[in-house]
């Protein structure tokens, strides 16, 4: 899908909602554009799962504020948006896995001893994507998936994948993993779940970085997406809203005979169901994820989190006050719902909103 298109095109009528949120006060969540427009610019970076809801996002704050300009460059990957805030390059950096105890040590030379908040901005759900001649529909559980992907499962006719797919025709052919080859937050969402849920099959810890050797490794979201798509008997992992017209796998509900499909609802339930907060410093808004509680009806059984990082406190309160606004319209009401028309994504609940409200209000 050719989301930007979308966003642009629907960036008048979402100003017009923005303008009219701004002069309301009914929703506590909800922080709109300011009335005057504001000025600058801010550069940023990372996560490709936040791509196409940071198309969105920008063409409709600076619907409001035609002399802003932001710049979200995705190719860089989590790991690299991250390496690049904290070097000082980035006014905030979108990544899928929340800063290390280690990184958030090295961001109080940037930020000082507050140093800096994640702050969940995107809910969305990992999707596993395949292209296999003449299959349609896939069933996964979390064992093939682990099996699969740490080269266990060699072959698409493999009689547990036949198990798992009564009626459909698996090729006699030699299954094709592509992973990230960049430091991935989207990774680091999918190693979690894996670690998680099939300890038996799947022997790393989470990681940004993929743990296996030997299989097809990509630069970002979209390499992965277009690998797949080009290939031939061929599977990966990306972020739902990345997949274009790639076809995804529904996955098993934990030992249940019942296969998700991605849907924004799922991803919500299944956050709901999975997440805890796990601070790393006063105002901090990580979020920890427990895939082994994941069990409702519609759950769906991989949802990723993404955040984007500020400093406590910016070089220059010009700079502070500008991303402030952005990443505040980011996470009100409106800017969810922008996401969620435009990217697919999940709206994060009212409570995490209020949550980024009052940390950003600490932001100097």
């Amino acid at each position: 899908m050719k989301l930007k298109n979308l966003a642009v095109a629907g960036t008048i009528a979402i100003a017009a909602t923005v303008a009219l949120a701004a002069c309301s006060s009914a929703s506590p969540t909800s922080t709109a554009s300011p009335a005057a427009p504001l000025s600058g610019t801010i550069t940023s970076g990372g996560s490709s799962a936040q791509a196409n809801a940071q198309t969105a996002w920008a063409a409709a704050f600076q619907a409001q504020n035609s002399g802003v300009t932001i710049n979200y460059d995705k190719s860089q990957g989590s790991g690299g948006g991250v390496t690049n805030f904290l070097s000082g390059t980035y006014d905030f950096a979108g990544t899928d896995a929340a800063l290390t105890s280690d990184q958030q040590t090295q961001s109080q030379t940037l930020c000082g001893a507050g140093g800096a908040l994640d702050l969940p901005v995107y809910l969305s759900g990992v999707a596993i994507i395949f292209n296999v001649p003449g299959v349609t529909k896939l069933n996964l559980d979390s064992a093939s998936i682990a099996k699969i992907f740490n080269k266990k499962i060699t072959m698409w006719n493999d009689p547990a994948l036949v198990a798992l797919n009564p009626g459909v025709t698996l090729p006699s052919a030699k299954v094709t993993p592509v992973v990230r080859s960049d430091g991935s937050g989207t990774t680091n969402n999918f190693t979690t779940y894996l670690s998680q849920v099939q300890k038996a099959n799947w022997p790393y810890p989470a990681s940004s970085a993929w743990p296996v050797t030997g299989e097809s490794a990509q630069q970002g979201g979209s390499g992965v997406v277009s690998t797949v798509a080009a290939g031939k008997d061929t599977i990966g992992y990306a972020d739902q809203s990345s997949i274009a017209k790639a076809t995804a796998a529904d996955i098993q509900l934990g030992t249940t005979s019942t296969y998700v499909t991605y849907s924004a609802a799922g991803a919500t339930a299944a956050f709901t169901e999975a997440a805890s907060a796990n601070p790393s410093t006063k105002g901090d808004l990580t979020q920890a994820l427990d895939y082994t509680k994941i069990s409702g009806t519609n759950s769906y059984p991989i949802p990723l989190l993404s955040y984007d990082v500020v400093c406590t406190t910016f070089k220059t309160a010009a700079q502070a006050k500008l991303t402030k606004a952005y990443v505040g319209f980011i996470d009100s009401t409106i800017g969810q719902a922008v996401a969620a028309k435009n990217a697919g994504s999940a709206p994060l609940p009212a409570s995490i909103l209020a949550d980024v409200k009052s940390s950003l209000a600490s932001v100097k």
